[in-house]
């Protein structure tokens, strides 16, 4: 028996090539220009049921004062650092807003009951997919994208790449890899066993994306 194995095992490696093996190639780059990629990402989120606008850089603001209020939608929460302190000085007064900087233990019943919407920034997008890549962090915890019915994500147009080959190549991860780099597209769905779509099961049931320019 261990003869025969021998022989199989020999013919196998008499016939491996020698030759070092070609790095897989995961996608060939498109040739997008942001314009391409910008509307690329949006037709491709909307056909999962997110949403998507385009405002100017600084009127995100403005744009969730104008917009949130006639869906009934008041209580926010935000985090710490550039994004947290800009709402934080422009929301109107109809908003109550929670900051998420202390343990999660301490306030997970506020968090879960008496959150509307959350927002967050975005690390990059992905054209090819429609997909945002969000990088959680201390100032903006994982639980902001998965536990408010909706999530309010800031994308800046300038870091919208073709698909998530272009990501890794421009941002050097094979250098650095990050230790929780999320990809989302499109609210939380799932099937049940007779293909039933239910959304918000498993995080946010609404995703809205500002696409800053």
């Amino acid at each position: 028996m261990s003869s025969a194995r021998d022989n199989i095992l020999g013919r196998l490696r008499a016939n491996r090539p020698h030759a070092a093996p070609t790095p897989p190639v995961y996608a060939k780059p498109l040739g997008w220009d942001r314009e391409r990629c910008i509307t690329e990402f949006m037709t491709r989120m909307q056909a999962v049921r997110g949403e998507t606008h385009r405002v100017a850089r600084d009127d995100w603001p403005a744009w969730i004062n104008r917009e949130l209020p006639p869906r009934g939608i008041h209580r926010g929460l935000i985090g710490r650092g550039a994004v947290a302190e800009k709402l934080a000085a422009a929301a109107a007064d109809e908003f109550t807003l929670t900051r998420y900087d202390h343990a999660i233990d301490d306030w997970k019943g506020v968090l879960f009951r008496d959150i509307d919407f959350s927002v967050t920034g975005t690390l990059a997008g992905l054209a090819e997919s429609g997909s945002l890549v969000l990088w959680p962090s201390p100032d903006e915890p994982r639980l902001m994208s998965l536990v408010p019915p909706l999530h309010i994500a800031l994308l800046d147009a300038g870091r919208m790449f073709e698909n998530f080959a272009a990501l890794l190549a421009a941002e050097n991860w094979s250098a650095r890899m990050p230790t929780n780099a999320l990809l989302v597209s499109g609210p939380s769905k799932t099937a049940d066993i007779e293909q039933t779509l239910a959304y918000g099961i498993h995080g946010p049931k609404a995703l809205i994306v500002l696409i800053l320019e």
